[in-house]
């Protein structure tokens, strides 16, 4: 009978070995990202744009009537791409793709993808989206629908941004009692060593010895972004609505109390609020300014209690673990110059993408590590249980584990990769000629005529130093 069981479970081992390195094979994802960022990169300094990029972005998504795999990530990598080519419709279209499909997610049982993470890698459950993604696909929805005129339409979509900010904390606190349910049914197991493991004092000297400024920054406050309270809180005062423009830069204040531009911005809708001003023949200038972080692999041995002894200590194996780790990206000016009038400006941070991002990283990390020490013990023990069997089988089977392990031992690396490392502005008065000249510290300045409005934002995105800058001009 022994003989049989260890058959079955040679070719189940076979059966998820095959898997392991068809799906995973040297971290599939990490590498489509690569040559996404590469295209990108060329797309930015050159006449051709960004065409290869799409081309490699399309070919990633799949026609399958339920979002899969990295479908919402390519989407939103589109989406954005499209903006920066300035089709607005054809980017609110893969945005609003996007947002059917972490709507999906929101709603869907995941149980079954945990349990394949624990067995595998974080790398085989869809990606399903961070909170900051949702909030900036109806932020870039917003501004889409700002660049082709339709307030109505912008309106709705910065009310979504907010809302999803509102509701971000009572999605977290939902996937930690998530999280703890998985590490309960794991730890009732016979013989299973998770809660030790996991909270093994050696482990978590580890990690702060991995990630030493994982805790170390400014954290924004849970999942609101302020350039979306920012930006939604001009929209409103430029369509007359500053009750609720009001509000929201007070909010935008709190959190970037240094950014001057702020202060007045929300001194001034609340001036026209008294009816003392009206807003007229203000210009902003808004800097999305170079690339938000990346995921990279970070991979180190931790201990893993495989064995209880009587008498003595436990018995335990150094086991490898794959944990995603943020990298910072360099912006691509300091600040942007603008002159008018005789008169010079500069650019002002108004939010940090690096921060948005850390602050939720911090958030998720300890799922990801327990789901990694889950998926860690669950393997290592297996592997020690055959290793006891001397029979040949047993050796091969054990070997089968090990490489299954090795294949399946991969870190999540998916993100947004389009993003901005930060968003500044600058606001100042239309001049009489109504030219404004935009200068990039050492590099090339370019001019921009104010066309006849009552008011206007200069949207200006450059990702990295020598890219084109790309700008539009939306008038009220």
């Amino acid at each position: 009978m022994r003989r049989i069981a260890n058959k079955s479970h040679y070719y189940v081992l076979l059966i998820l070995l095959f898997i392991s390195f068809f799906v995973f094979g040297c971290n599939a994802p990490r590498n489509a990202l690569n040559q996404f960022d590469a295209s990108f990169r060329t797309g930015a300094l050159n006449s051709s744009g960004f065409n290869k990029a799409v081309s490699l972005a399309q070919s990633k998504t799949s026609k399958s009537k339920n979002p899969k795999g990295e479908d919402l990530l390519w989407s939103i990598q589109l989406g954005s791409i499209e903006r920066l080519n300035k089709n607005y419709r054809q980017s609110n279209e893969y945005l609003d793709k996007a947002e059917e499909m972490l709507n999906y997610f929101d709603y869907q049982n995941e149980a079954a993808d945990s349990f394949m993470a624990i067995v595998t890698s974080d790398n085989i459950i869809p990606y399903v989206g961070e909170e900051y993604d949702g909030i900036m696909v109806n932020t870039y929805k917003a501004l889409n629908f700002m660049a082709l005129g339709d307030n109505e339409l912008a309106r709705v979509e910065f009310n979504r941004a907010l809302d999803r900010q509102r509701r971000a904390t009572e999605k977290f606190e939902k996937e930690i009692a998530k999280l703890k349910k998985e590490l309960d049914k794991e730890q009732a197991k016979e013989d299973s060593y998770v809660n030790e493991n996991v909270d093994n004092p050696q482990v978590q000297q580890l990690i702060k010895n991995r990630y030493p400024g994982l805790y170390e920054f400014k954290a924004y406050p849970d999942f609101v972004n302020p350039f979306t309270n920012y930006i939604a809180g001009i929209f409103f005062a430029l369509i007359g609505d500053s009750s609720k423009a009001a509000p929201l830069l007070k909010e935008s204040y709190g959190m970037v109390s240094d950014n001057n531009y702020i202060a007045e911005d929300l001194a001034l809708v609340e001036q026209i609020l008294d009816g003392q001003k009206e807003l007229k023949d203000m210009v902003w200038v808004v800097f999305e300014n170079g690339m938000g972080p990346v995921k990279v692999e970070e991979k180190f041995d931790i201990p893993i209690i495989v064995e209880r002894r009587r008498g003595k200590d436990s018995n335990f194996r150094y086991f490898g673990i794959a944990l995603p780790k943020l990298s910072f990206r360099q912006e691509a000016y300091p600040v942007l110059t603008i002159k008018a009038d005789g008169s010079t400006y500069e650019t002002s941070e108004v939010a940090n993408m690096d921060r948005v991002i850390q602050t939720e990283f911090q958030k998720d990390f300890e799922g990801i590590l327990t789901r990694a020490i889950i998926s860690a013990t669950s393997k290592v023990v297996a592997q020690y249980a055959l290793e006891k069997n001397s029979e040949s089988s047993g050796q091969a089977l054990s070997f089968l584990a090990a490489v299954y392990t090795a294949a399946t031992t991969a870190a999540d690396v998916r993100i947004w990769t389009t993003l901005p490392k930060n968003f500044q502005v600058a606001r100042l008065n239309i001049p009489e000629n109504r030219c404004i000249t935009i200068s990039p510290p050492g590099g090339e300045s370019f001019q921009i005529e104010i066309p006849a409005c009552n008011n206007s934002i200069v949207y200006v995105k450059i990702p990295f130093r020598q890219a084109k800058p790309v700008y539009n001009i939306m008038t009220y």
